[in-house]
Protein backbone atom coordinates (compact mmCIF):
# COMPACT_ATOMS: atom_id res chain seq x y z
CA UNK A 1 0.00 0.00 0.00
CA UNK A 2 2.64 2.47 0.92
CA UNK A 3 4.58 1.70 -2.27
CA UNK A 4 1.06 2.62 -4.25
CA UNK A 5 0.78 5.86 -2.59
CA UNK A 6 4.45 6.82 -3.42
CA UNK A 7 4.00 5.88 -7.31
CA UNK A 8 0.80 7.87 -7.18
CA UNK A 9 2.62 10.80 -5.58
CA UNK A 10 5.82 10.52 -7.64
CA UNK A 11 3.21 10.32 -10.84
CA UNK A 12 1.31 13.53 -9.09
CA UNK A 13 5.05 15.80 -9.07
CA UNK A 14 5.72 14.62 -12.33
CA UNK A 15 2.62 15.60 -13.72
CA UNK A 16 2.41 19.15 -12.16
CA UNK A 17 6.32 20.06 -13.12
CA UNK A 18 5.22 19.08 -16.36
CA UNK A 19 1.95 21.25 -16.60
CA UNK A 20 3.94 24.25 -14.91
CA UNK A 21 6.98 23.71 -17.49
CA UNK A 22 4.08 24.02 -20.21
CA UNK A 23 2.27 27.36 -18.58
CA UNK A 24 5.97 28.95 -18.38
CA UNK A 25 5.84 29.25 -22.01
CA UNK A 26 2.20 30.15 -22.09
CA UNK A 27 2.16 33.90 -20.89
CA UNK A 28 4.74 35.13 -23.58
CA UNK A 29 2.77 33.10 -26.17
CA UNK A 30 0.05 35.75 -25.63
CA UNK A 31 2.58 38.20 -27.38
CA UNK A 32 2.62 36.60 -30.40
CA UNK A 33 1.26 39.03 -32.43
CA UNK A 34 3.74 41.64 -31.73
CA UNK A 35 6.41 39.46 -34.10
CA UNK A 36 7.12 41.71 -37.27
CA UNK A 37 8.13 44.93 -38.57
CA UNK A 38 6.15 47.73 -37.05
CA UNK A 39 6.27 51.50 -38.28
CA UNK A 40 4.70 54.79 -37.96
CA UNK A 41 5.15 58.03 -39.07
CA UNK A 42 4.37 61.68 -37.95
CA UNK A 43 5.74 65.24 -39.04
CA UNK A 44 8.81 64.64 -36.63
CA UNK A 45 9.79 61.37 -38.47
CA UNK A 46 9.40 57.40 -38.65
CA UNK A 47 9.37 55.11 -35.50
CA UNK A 48 9.98 51.75 -36.34
CA UNK A 49 9.81 48.81 -33.96
CA UNK A 50 11.04 45.32 -35.71
CA UNK A 51 10.09 42.16 -33.34
CA UNK A 52 11.40 38.42 -33.56
CA UNK A 53 11.23 35.54 -32.14
CA UNK A 54 14.36 34.42 -30.23
CA UNK A 55 13.24 31.30 -28.58
CA UNK A 56 10.50 29.95 -26.80
CA UNK A 57 10.69 32.38 -24.09
CA UNK A 58 12.46 34.99 -25.61
CA UNK A 59 11.22 37.96 -28.17
CA UNK A 60 13.75 40.99 -29.02
CA UNK A 61 13.02 44.03 -30.50
CA UNK A 62 15.16 46.99 -32.51
CA UNK A 63 13.01 50.16 -31.98
CA UNK A 64 14.32 53.48 -34.27
CA UNK A 65 12.82 56.89 -34.22
CA UNK A 66 14.84 58.43 -37.68
CA UNK A 67 14.13 62.07 -38.50
CA UNK A 68 15.51 62.91 -41.98
CA UNK A 69 18.61 60.48 -41.88
CA UNK A 70 19.01 61.53 -38.12
CA UNK A 71 18.56 58.64 -35.73
CA UNK A 72 17.06 60.27 -32.58
CA UNK A 73 15.86 57.41 -31.16
CA UNK A 74 17.34 53.80 -30.55
CA UNK A 75 16.27 51.23 -28.26
CA UNK A 76 17.05 47.14 -27.71
CA UNK A 77 13.89 45.53 -26.07
CA UNK A 78 13.33 42.27 -24.81
CA UNK A 79 10.14 40.68 -23.79
CA UNK A 80 11.44 37.19 -21.52
CA UNK A 81 9.05 34.69 -19.31
CA UNK A 82 10.72 33.31 -16.39
CA UNK A 83 8.57 30.86 -14.44
CA UNK A 84 5.32 32.69 -14.26
CA UNK A 85 6.93 36.63 -15.06
CA UNK A 86 6.65 38.61 -18.02
CA UNK A 87 9.26 41.18 -18.42
CA UNK A 88 9.56 43.65 -20.76
CA UNK A 89 13.01 45.43 -20.76
CA UNK A 90 14.47 48.37 -22.65
CA UNK A 91 17.78 49.99 -23.04
CA UNK A 92 17.86 52.92 -24.71
CA UNK A 93 21.46 54.53 -25.83
CA UNK A 94 21.88 57.84 -24.44
CA UNK A 95 19.75 57.48 -21.58
CA UNK A 96 19.68 56.11 -18.22
CA UNK A 97 23.67 55.73 -18.89
CA UNK A 98 22.93 53.21 -21.44
CA UNK A 99 21.31 50.68 -18.52
CA UNK A 100 18.64 48.67 -19.30
CA UNK A 101 15.20 49.52 -17.56
CA UNK A 102 12.89 46.48 -16.81
CA UNK A 103 9.33 46.82 -16.69
CA UNK A 104 6.92 43.67 -15.36
CA UNK A 105 3.82 42.43 -16.74
CA UNK A 106 0.74 44.39 -15.15
CA UNK A 107 -1.65 42.98 -17.41
CA UNK A 108 -2.71 40.65 -20.05
CA UNK A 109 -6.32 41.46 -21.70
CA UNK A 110 -7.24 39.83 -24.85
CA UNK A 111 -4.60 41.42 -27.57
CA UNK A 112 -3.34 43.91 -25.01
CA UNK A 113 -0.08 43.52 -22.95
CA UNK A 114 0.42 46.62 -20.15
CA UNK A 115 3.82 46.89 -18.27
CA UNK A 116 5.06 48.71 -15.33
CA UNK A 117 7.59 49.68 -13.93
CA UNK A 118 6.58 52.67 -10.62
CA UNK A 119 10.23 53.52 -9.82
CA UNK A 120 11.08 54.55 -13.60
CA UNK A 121 11.35 58.49 -13.89
CA UNK A 122 9.09 58.62 -17.11
CA UNK A 123 7.23 56.36 -18.29
CA UNK A 124 5.89 53.94 -15.93
CA UNK A 125 3.72 52.16 -18.08
CA UNK A 126 4.44 50.72 -21.33
CA UNK A 127 1.04 49.42 -23.51
CA UNK A 128 1.16 47.33 -26.96
CA UNK A 129 -2.56 46.85 -28.12
CA UNK A 130 -3.67 44.83 -31.13
CA UNK A 131 -6.38 46.90 -32.94
CA UNK A 132 -6.47 44.27 -35.93
CA UNK A 133 -3.99 42.02 -37.64
CA UNK A 134 -2.09 44.74 -38.99
CA UNK A 135 -2.07 47.76 -36.90
CA UNK A 136 -1.52 48.61 -32.49
CA UNK A 137 -0.88 50.78 -30.50
CA UNK A 138 2.04 51.39 -28.42
CA UNK A 139 1.39 53.73 -25.61
CA UNK A 140 3.91 55.22 -23.05
CA UNK A 141 2.43 56.64 -20.12
CA UNK A 142 3.10 58.16 -16.10
CA UNK A 143 4.16 61.23 -14.53
CA UNK A 144 7.06 63.28 -15.79
CA UNK A 145 7.87 66.89 -14.65
CA UNK A 146 4.92 66.35 -11.88
CA UNK A 147 2.33 66.03 -14.95
CA UNK A 148 0.72 62.97 -16.42
CA UNK A 149 1.54 62.05 -19.96
CA UNK A 150 0.76 59.89 -22.73
CA UNK A 151 2.00 59.57 -25.56
CA UNK A 152 0.56 56.94 -28.41
CA UNK A 153 1.63 55.79 -30.94
CA UNK A 154 -0.79 53.95 -33.93
CA UNK A 155 1.58 51.64 -35.60
CA UNK A 156 1.37 49.33 -38.87
CA UNK A 157 2.47 46.05 -39.78
CA UNK A 158 4.91 46.41 -42.75
CA UNK A 159 5.82 42.76 -43.02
Amino acid sequence: MQKIASLLFLLFIASACQKNAETEKDLIKKADWLIGNWETKNDIGTLSENWEKVNDSTYKSKSLFIKDKDTIHNESIILEQKGENLSYTTTIIGQNDNKPICFQLKESIENELIFENLKNDYPQKISYKKTSKTSLIAQISGLQSGKTTTEKYNMVKRK
